[in-house]
């Protein structure tokens, strides 16, 4: 997999002159500065999510169609195709003979544990039967476990959809995953499945209308559990609560998500893994440190970052790896351009195929090399790994 159409600043260059708009023309509709959007298309300055749905509402747009769908291969496309199959046949089960759940159960675990280790290629190659199989046995099991094991599966085909900016599957599959969550009720599973679809919204650049999915599910999880269940249904909630608030700009409202998560995560001395998700201390903290970055404040993301990687965290390499890439771009915003370049290598390093497909690390990878004049050998081999024009 990799980038399609550049990264996010040269692409609103495109789309800004594929609709005849002048610089001024799309600044005003956006509501930044004619300057700062100028920066952004030549690569001085990169383009933050939240200028990025300023900009996308501009050009009556989704966030991810903005950034573009990444680009994959012959034999990839057919994948994807096959699972946009799977999913449109979310209420046909398969002919297939149905597997057992414990066969299903270790797929979803594997399939994880891929989402985990930010391994998109191989976690592609098996989902789209994943998917069919789960679907199978939800029917013919017509069980509690059989719909909330299906309804895990669409959360990690979101989470794939979403990296990739497969709209149309970031729109649908979170609604399968409600659906199936509702089909004999657990309110953990459908907390989560809440969760997801607030990404949508998020991943579209409706922060507003992501905001009220989260507020909704919460008041519903706070009223059908307790104890450690209803701390992790609701401290997931916030985490993405935190993260749409930041991308408004609303550090009232993010503040308040931020406090309630770590109120939650103080029931759980280490972080939880359940139903796609996690939740505890370290993960509350990757989701602060990325909202104080959205909310402008890249001294205290470095300062998070500090004391997150003083203890052994246990976090997979997705947190991991989005830990180091807001490190870089906050170290790019005060100027530090040898520790943003550390930084946006660690975050390849710990994740690679996130990283070659991350709107930002093609941000702050664009911006540096602009700033260096293109005369920097290590950036230039990982604009060339990331399939991306210079």
């Amino acid at each position: 997999m990799g980038t399609a159409g550049g990264s996010g600043g040269s692409r609103v260059a495109e789309l800004r002159k594929a609709r005849d708009l002048t610089q001024v023309a799309l600044a005003r509709r956006a509501g930044v500065s004619v300057s700062l959007l100028s920066k952004i298309e030549v690569g001085d300055r990169a383009l933050t999510p939240t200028i990025a749905a300023a900009i996308a509402r501009a050009l009556q747009m989704s966030l991810g169609a903005l950034y573009g769908e990444t680009a994959v291969s012959e034999d990839q496309s057919t994948l994807v195709q096959d699972l946009r199959a799977a999913v449109r046949r979310y209420d046909i089960p398969d002919q297939a003979p149905v597997l057992e759940f414990p066969q299903l159960r270790g797929d979803l675990d594997e399939a994880i544990t891929l989402r985990e280790q930010s391994d998109h290629a191989r976690l592609l190659r098996m989902l789209p039967d994943l998917l069919t199989g789960a679907t199978t046995y939800a029917y013919a099991a017509a069980n509690p476990q059989g719909w909330a094991l299906l309804a895990d599966v669409y959360s990690v085909v979101y989470w794939l959809a979403a990296r990739n900016r497969w709209m149309d599957l970031v729109e649908v599959a979170p609604v399968h995953q409600s659906w199936a969550a509702g089909r004999q009720p657990n309110p953990v599973v459908t907390a989560v499945a809440a969760r997801d679809r607030a990404g949508t919204f998020l991943n579209c650049g409706d922060f507003d209308g992501g905001l009220a999915v989260v507020d909704r599910a919460v008041v519903v999880a706070e009223a059908a559990l307790s104890g450690p269940e209803k701390a992790f249904a609701t401290g997931t909630l916030h985490l993405r609560g935190m993260t749409l608030a930041g991308r408004r700009g609303d550090r009232a409202e993010a503040q308040r998500h931020i406090d309630a998560a770590r109120t939650a995560a103080e029931q759980f001395p280490a972080d939880l893994h359940l139903h796609n998700q996690i939740f505890g201390p370290a993960n509350t903290a990757t989701h602060v440190l990325a909202t104080q970055g959205d909310l402008g404040r890249p001294r205290e993301v470095i300062r998070l970052a500090d004391e997150l990687f003083s203890t052994d965290t246990g976090l997979p390499p997705t947190r991991i790896g989005a830990v180091h890439l807001n490190t870089a771009r906050a170290k790019l915003d005060l100027g530090d351009r040898d520790g943003a370049q550390s930084s946006l290598v660690q975050s390849w390093n710990v994740a690679p195929q996130g990283a070659k497909i991350h709107p930002m690390t093609l941000e702050v990878l664009r911006v540096l090399i602009s700033l260096h004049r293109r005369s920097n050998p290590q950036l230039v081999q990982l604009a060339q790994r990331a399939e991306l024009t210079v």
